[in-house]
């Protein structure tokens, strides 16, 4: 899907329940997001619905229940998402982002070690 959706903050809290539980019905949503935020149960069903309308998860209903599923991928849209902060803030380069992060000590030791583990998979892999 290369045009995606404009998902809001509150409905991307939404989409991450869904991607992780789908297929997923509409008071498992509510009983989970209940736990994480202070959303009323109407505000977490009108979320859902402009969810389904803007086209990033499909329904089907089961007797008396709807059951959602995603029709976005979570790893397009995170994918989509990382491309567009890094145009805009780093003129699409990365390694200007990572010096950034590196020079203003936001990565730990750890994130450094894992960083440098996919880049050694990825050039043996013969990726750039």
């Amino acid at each position: 899907m290369s045009n995606l959706p404009q998902i809001s903050e509150a409905e991307f809290e939404v989409m991450k329940i869904v991607w992780k539980h789908a297929p997923i019905s509409t008071n498992e949503i509510t009983e989970k997001l209940l736990q994480t935020t202070s959303w009323s149960p109407k505000t977490i069903q009108t979320l859902i619905k402009r969810l389904v309308t803007k086209g990033a998860l499909t329904y089907e209903r089961q007797s008396r229940v709807f059951v959602y599923t995603p029709v976005v991928k979570e790893s397009e849209y995170i994918g989509q998402k990382s491309n567009s902060f890094l145009e805009r803030y780093y003129n699409g380069d990365i390694t200007a982002m990572l010096s950034a992060y590196i020079e203003n000590d936001k990565l730990s030791e750890t994130e450094i070690d894992t960083l440098r583990t996919l880049l050694s998979k990825s050039s043996k892999k013969g990726g750039n």
